[in-house]
């Protein structure tokens, strides 16, 4: 009964196919696929199966166009270690080494080792390997570019190549990474007593991203002629007493811009903080050869006005280099998970083993060393509430309100 079944349904399936290739259209390609028959105690006989399709291994094409890339840069002093990226290959023969000094657009700036500024843009395979950032090259970038100098004595060039990072201070900007600057070791986190006030919030993220990228950040207070400098030594001895060097200064009237001066010499630093603490005012207080473009406050809010509109590096007269950056309004952080900021804050990072729960958020549980380190006066009550709202992703909120 079985086999004439069988027979039946094979004839009928030659008719049809004999139909379809009736009327002058093309037969068309059939596949198969027969089930595997059964051997034993009903376990599968796979050496008896046919398949239709067939895989291919690669070949030289395919292999040519798979992306090599490594993981580049030591571990920094949080414990991260460097981005996984693709370096293309270049002619060292015809490409040359170079500092990025500013960007603008499509364009950028760079140095050579000899001290000549290009003007360069970016070549199109560099955009495709970054598509999570907001630009492929920023300011203290290491480059290898070919010079493209024009007939008229013009000195253009194209940057071939991006050096491996490291000191990167970074935020999220539009759901994309955006790097304020690259290569640095040192931040001197500016602030301001009055006009426009103090924003400690936004000193905490900035620490925090200091601290994950295995930068040395400098609190530093401008414009302390404007209040008594008493009255700030409760918010700069929270900090002084985890660890961070500290700075009051002025400098309209040049105190303590010695001090600035002396942190400066032989290191690569940015200077960053929001827009009207007096970044480039500082700077040309440290060395006038500089000679920044400053304005004045508004006297409506008391915010600055944006009168550095780009991140550049500037090579200081006494030695090293420094990155003047705009004032910054809000600073997200990029790619830090909520369960890695507490390891990110010095003052609460010591109570953290000793709480109950070895998985304590440090918000509404029992026994929990942090709340009561809080509660007994041996953490500061403000630290603990900026980290409760950067660990909700509340900080937005607040920079709003601020």
């Amino acid at each position: 009964m079985k086999e004439a079944e069988d027979a039946w349904h094979e004839e009928n399936n030659d008719k049809k196919s004999g139909e379809r290739s009736s009327g002058g259209s093309s037969p068309r390609k059939r596949y198969s696929v027969r089930k595997p028959r059964r051997s034993g105690a009903g376990s599968l006989d796979v050496s008896d199966a046919a398949f239709g399709e067939s895989l291919v291994g690669k070949g030289d094409v395919t292999r040519k166009r798979t992306v090599v890339g490594t993981y580049v840069g030591e571990e920094n002093l949080s414990g991260e270690t460097g981005d996984f990226v693709v370096l293309p290959d270049v002619d060292l023969d015809v490409c040359q080494k170079g500092r990025v000094l500013s960007v603008h657009g499509l364009n950028c700036y760079v140095e050579d080792e000899q001290g000549r500024v290009f003007t360069c843009v970016t070549r199109r395979v560099l955009k495709t390997l970054s598509t999570n950032q907001r630009q492929v090259v920023v300011a203290g970038d290491r480059v290898y570019f070919r010079d493209a100098r024009l007939p008229d004595g013009r000195c253009e060039g194209i940057v071939e190549r991006v050096e491996p990072r490291y000191g990167v201070l970074s935020r999220t900007s539009w759901k994309r990474k955006h790097i304020v600057v690259a290569n640095v070791e040192q931040a001197l986190i500016m602030t301001s007593a009055a006009e426009p006030r103090l924003k400690p919030n936004l000193i905490d993220r900035l620490l925090v991203t200091c601290e994950r990228s295995g930068i040395e950040p400098v609190i530093c207070v401008n414009k302390i002629d404007l209040v008594d400098p008493a009255s700030l030594q409760p918010f700069i001895g929270v900090y002084a007493k985890m660890g961070y060097k500290t700075v009051l200064f002025s400098a309209l009237t040049g105190f303590n811009t010695d001090r600035l001066r002396r942190l400066l010499v032989g290191r690569e630093s940015v200077v960053v903080g929001q827009s009207g603490v007096g970044k480039s005012s500082a700077l040309n207080a440290i060395d006038p050869s500089l000679n920044l473009r400053v304005r004045e406050v508004s006297r409506d809010n008391q915010k600055g006005k944006h009168t550095t509109t780009a991140a550049r590096l500037l090579k200081l007269s006494f030695g090293g280099y420094v990155v003047d950056t705009p004032g910054i309004r809000q600073f997200m952080l990029w790619d830090v998970e909520p369960e890695e900021v507490v390891g990110y804050y010095r003052d609460l990072r010591p109570y953290e083993n000793l709480c109950k729960f070895p998985d304590c958020v440090h918000i509404n549980e029992a026994s929990c060393a942090v709340k009561d380190a809080v509660a007994d006066g041996r953490l500061d009550a403000r630290r603990y509430e900026s980290y409760l709202a950067l660990r909700s992703g509340e900080m937005e909120k607040i920079d709003k309100l601020e």
